[in-house]
């Protein structure tokens, strides 16, 4: 569905990403781990058209998006939630869900999605009209999928999902990502929590300082010594 090759993406002189290979498949989940600095958002960003790489393909199913508008890039079914979820603060839940269901395709059905957002997240229904910069961490996060999840993606794509949350409110944000890949949406998710990205991932891919150090099915980064002291804390 997803697939990266040769890529290399700058900020001024400095380079931020060489050489990247990556690929997701219908229907997984991938896991994206790595310390701070590593360019785990930067290579989200530049999937999503908000940056521009220097050179290397981006494909998605099976077309050339790497020139595509981040709005062209969206329509066609690929949909990113922000690292600190970058909610509209001072309109309601409601607005903010309203806004995910802006572009044609998924206008259409906006009713239907909204009724599945609020089964999955029944708080964001008892709080449509409330604020959404007045939600707690979790609630916000969970108004940032339910957002994204209202354009019908087919691949979605989360950046550091459970930052800042506490730890009964990740276990529960990680749920709701199994429940939403079961039901046929294509996950990449870049997490520092990488026991639980992993646990949770079919695929694995470990970036540090810019370049792919590792990659393949989730339980291969367990029996690796140095992944597992140096990214798992085992």
């Amino acid at each position: 569905m997803l697939k990266i090759k040769d890529l290399e993406v700058a900020y001024g002189d400095a380079v931020i990403l060489r050489d990247i290979e990556l690929e997701v498949n219908s229907g997984e989940i991938v896991a994206l781990v790595g310390a701070n600095g590593a360019g785990k958002t930067t290579l989200l960003r530049t999937v999503s058209g908000l940056h521009r790489a220097q050179s290397g393909s981006i494909h998605f199913e099976g077309q050339a998006i790497d020139r595509r508008s981040p709005h062209q890039i969206v329509d066609a079914g690929l949909i990113q939630v922000a690292e600190g979820r970058k909610l509209f603060p001072h309109m309601t839940v409601l607005e903010n869900l309203e806004m995910g269901s802006f572009i044609k395709r998924a206008r259409v059905n906006r009713a239907e999605s909204l009724e599945k957002v609020f089964e999955r997240f029944p708080v964001l229904a008892e709080r449509t009209g409330q604020d959404a910069g007045t939600l707690s961490g979790g609630e916000q996060q969970m108004l940032a999928i339910g957002r994204a999840l209202m354009t019908q993606p087919s691949l979605l794509m989360l950046d550091e999902p459970s930052l800042g949350l506490a730890p009964i409110v990740v276990r529960d944000i990680f749920h709701v990502v199994e429940e939403i890949s079961r039901e046929g949406t294509t996950i990449l998710i870049v997490e520092q929590n990488a026991m639980q990205a992993l646990r949770l991932a079919d695929r694995g891919y470990v970036l540090e300082n810019g370049r792919v150090l590792m990659s393949g099915p989730s339980e291969d980064f367990f029996a690796d010594e140095l992944i597992q002291t140096a990214y798992l804390g085992l």
